[in-house]
């Protein structure tokens, strides 16, 4: 009977431990199929949240005037939808013109495409010319010239042998639906005009309703408990804020000098190329090449060399600068990121929700690391995401 019952003492300790390993793993893979079946409706709450946290400061700034936070938030949210349109005014101006020019653009990049290809097939003939003796070139020019004088002998006999056969039928493509192409792709964009039309108001109810938002979150806790929630979320609004408003005011100060550089070399559009290429240049890792690409894109027209390397040299100072100097300055020591988790991050984030992944990788694993660092038992992994 003892060694029954250790036999199945043993079992049942197994069977125990395959359930806590399996628990945490089929949670893991409902949490990413949530993530990827509802990326529309999180990604357009994590960018309201965003937005609420730039337009913070400014809400404290109107409530020190003695405003009520909710007049306060609806003129904060109103300039905001303001400043947006006359910044999308502006850009359309700028992709109109682009647009008119798009034939310069196309001809500009056929030549170089075609000058490419003369040089690879110059080099070819070289390198054949110098491996290859004339003597077993000759020999090959006059076997090639032996084999189409037969293949020419061939194809006349055989033409006069057999009659000629009719050209093959082509296979009809099957005739596109276009009442299905537009509603897939009418489909697509009305989800995401719809989904954007609920920012204006997800953010100014965040920002209207943060003071009971916060206390009727602490409710949940009772005791120390509620004291320590108090604090972590101190902490982590802080640590996000830091973060988020940080590198919206670096992107933004980085899209006025690059547009002003560029506007004073002469580089075409450079109101639409100047934000792009601050913007891009923010992205970990890649932020100097991609800086680089708009201007360089945008100087295909222009044919001085001056204008390319003075592009391309604004775009590198204006990124070694700010995230060598400004960014520890501006951002601050509170957000410490693991390279490796960070890549690892993009990776996952880009997965899950494409493009929009890529872009909120880096503040949603800030604030992933803002709540570990603040909530005792789950600090070994901030430590983990950390530097």
């Amino acid at each position: 009977m003892a060694p029954t019952s250790k036999l199945s003492s043993a079992t049942n300790v197994a069977v125990q431990d395959a359930r806590q390993l399996a628990l945490p793993v089929v949670a893991l893979g409902v949490v990413i199929a949530i993530l990827y079946f509802g990326r529309m409706v999180f990604i357009t709450a994590i960018i309201a949240v965003i937005i609420a946290f730039i337009l913070e400061p400014f809400v404290t700034l109107l409530m020190r005037l003695r405003l009520p936070r909710s007049l306060a938030s609806f003129v904060v949210c109103s300039l905001a939808v303001l400043a947006l349109y006359i910044a999308g005014l502006a850009g359309y101006a700028q992709l109109s013109g682009l647009y008119d020019d798009l034939p310069k653009y196309g001809q500009r990049v056929g030549d170089i495409v075609d000058g490419v290809r003369q040089r690879i097939q110059g080099v070819e003939d070289r390198t054949y010319k110098m491996v290859l003796p004339a003597r077993v070139r000759k020999m090959e020019e006059e076997r090639l010239k032996a084999q189409e004088a037969a293949a020419k002998k061939k194809g006349a006999r055989g033409a006069a042998a057999a009659p000629a056969l009719p050209p093959p039928m082509e296979p009809q493509p099957e005739p596109v639906r276009i009442g299905d192409y537009l509603y897939s792709h009418l489909s697509s964009f009305y989800e995401l005009l719809l989904m954007a039309s609920f920012i204006p108001f997800l953010v100014y109810f965040m920002l209207s309703w943060r003071d009971h938002i916060n206390r009727s979150f602490l409710q949940f806790f009772h005791g120390e408990e509620r004291l320590i929630a108090a604090r972590s979320l101190t902490g982590i609004a802080e640590m996000v804020r830091a973060f988020v408003v940080g590198n919206f005011v670096l992107g933004l100060l980085l899209a006025v000098l690059s547009s002003v550089a560029f506007w004073l070399i002469d580089l075409p559009y450079p109101f639409l190329v100047g934000p792009i290429s601050g913007i891009l240049s923010l992205l970990p890792y890649v932020g100097l090449p991609m800086a680089m690409a708009p201007p360089l894109l945008a100087a295909l027209t222009v044919t001085e060399a001056s204008v390319y390397i003075a592009a391309l040299g604004i775009a590198a100072a204006l990124h070694l600068i700010a995230m060598n100097l400004l960014y520890p300055k501006v951002v601050g020591s509170r957000v410490h990121l693991n390279p490796l988790v960070v890549t690892f991050c993009l990776m996952l984030w880009g997965f899950l929700w494409g493009a929009a992944g890529l872009v909120l990788a880096i503040p949603l694993t800030a604030g992933i690391k803002a709540v570990c660092d603040n909530v005792r038992g789950l600090r070994p992994f901030g430590k983990f995401l950390g530097d």
